[in-house]
């Protein structure tokens, strides 16, 4: 009898999408075992890939819409989901705010802006989104969300009472807050925010500190960063009554996570449970008899919230062996078999150059999958 197969990847960045990895892992299923019962659920954790996945997995729609992007007079060509029930947007910051969307020698969180993030949300609620789930991930900021909620009509104002608009600098400027133009929406619509990230605002695990380097912040602009988000803390708290200062989760994506939790009210949750929920992952696992998953890289940082760690977890709930395929194998990686998972596999059959692992990534998936199923099919007649 043929076995079913629940294939539920995460892309291989700068190679293969979720999709493309779950059409290559089919192949090299049925090119041993043509009858195979296959369900492909590709997936993501709440970062790059989450509408393609949560789109295809619900049957819904890509809306194309142009926004500001990170930098001040720059605008993107942009995307959100709607899902198949009609009713729930997805949104990835990092396709307007995204640190991808800026060269890297004009990197700067001093100048950068959420303001495209908001105006996805607006673009979402106009096409009649009653939940937005939103991915932070990638972002090139560090303005605290103060940007996303200017496009949702909260005004920021410095000590003369002029508008600022906001960024990684002027931020700190910030001496009132005005939400009596805040979209009437928001208080009708869920949010729901894609994210693993625990940090709080400031401080030395803060927004800055720990995110700002890597949005092309030196050292002295990391301090005025977190001095800038500490100022823009003490506003809120003092004109909204809401302390987002330690609140885990406040300085994801520069401060964003503070930035939705006091203008949409939204809640945080794992990325990787957002979208097994969305997919039907546990169902399918439990009607499964083996399981395969994998992403670029397998190390330590695995288990934080990353797609092979999170379907891992369910197949051991459901006693269900669970094949991990990676281009690279990291330090570290010994509690992953703890968690779930019963092998992790490179795909690469040895030293190969950058370009051609990346180009052949779907060749590769495809072999060692066919090896894995051949392994299996030989042990289940010892």
């Amino acid at each position: 009898m043929s076995l079913r197969f629940v294939l539920a990847p995460d892309s291989f960045k700068d190679s293969m999408t979720a999709k493309q990895v779950t059409n290559a892992m089919a192949a090299g299923i049925t090119n041993v075992d043509p009858y195979a019962r296959i369900d492909k659920v590709p997936m993501a954790d709440g970062g790059e890939g989450t509408v393609d996945t949560l789109v295809d997995a619900t049957h819904g729609k890509k809306i194309n819409v142009t926004v500001d992007g990170p930098i001040p007079g720059q605008k993107v060509e942009s995307f959100f989901g709607m899902l198949g029930d009609g009713k729930t947007a997805v949104i990835e910051m990092a396709k307007a705010s995204g640190l991808e969307l800026i060269p890297k020698n004009r990197r700067n969180p001093m100048v950068t802006t959420t303001l495209g993030t908001g105006e996805l949300i607006r673009a979402a609620l106009d096409f009649g989104a009653q939940k937005i789930i939103i991915g932070i991930g990638g972002s090139a900021t560090v303005d605290g969300g103060a940007g996303m909620a200017m496009a949702l009509g909260v005004r920021f104002m410095d000590e003369n009472g002029k508008v600022i608009i906001p960024n990684g600098s002027s931020i700190g400027r910030i001496s009132d807050i005005s939400v009596a133009g805040l979209d009437h929406r928001i208080s009708e619509t869920e949010f729901v925010v894609a994210s693993d990230v625990t940090n709080p605002l400031v401080g030395k695990n803060g927004a800055a500190p720990v995110f700002g380097p890597q949005k092309g912040a030196n050292s002295s602009q990391v301090v005025q960063l977190d001095d800038n988000l500490r100022s823009y803390a003490h506003v809120i708290y003092d004109k909204l009554g809401v302390d987002v200062t330690n609140i885990p989760g406040s300085g994801a994506a520069g401060g964003v996570g503070a930035g939705l939790l006091v203008f949409t009210k939204a809640k945080l949750r794992p990325g990787i449970e957002i979208v097994e929920e969305a997919v039907g992952l546990e169902e399918k696992i439990k009607q499964a008899d083996c399981v395969f998953t994998g992403e670029g890289s397998i190390d330590s940082q695995t288990k934080f919230g990353k797609v092979p760690f999170g379907v891992a977890k369910l197949g051991k709930k459901h006693h269900k062996p669970v094949f991990v395929e990676t281009a690279h194998i990291g330090d570290g990686i010994g509690d992953l078999y703890d968690a779930g998972i019963s092998t992790v596999i490179d795909i690469l059959s040895g030293v190969t150059p950058m370009a051609e692992a990346l180009e052949r990534g779907p060749e590769n998936i495809e072999r060692t999958t066919e090896n894995m199923i051949r392994i299996i099919k030989a042990s289940s007649k010892l």
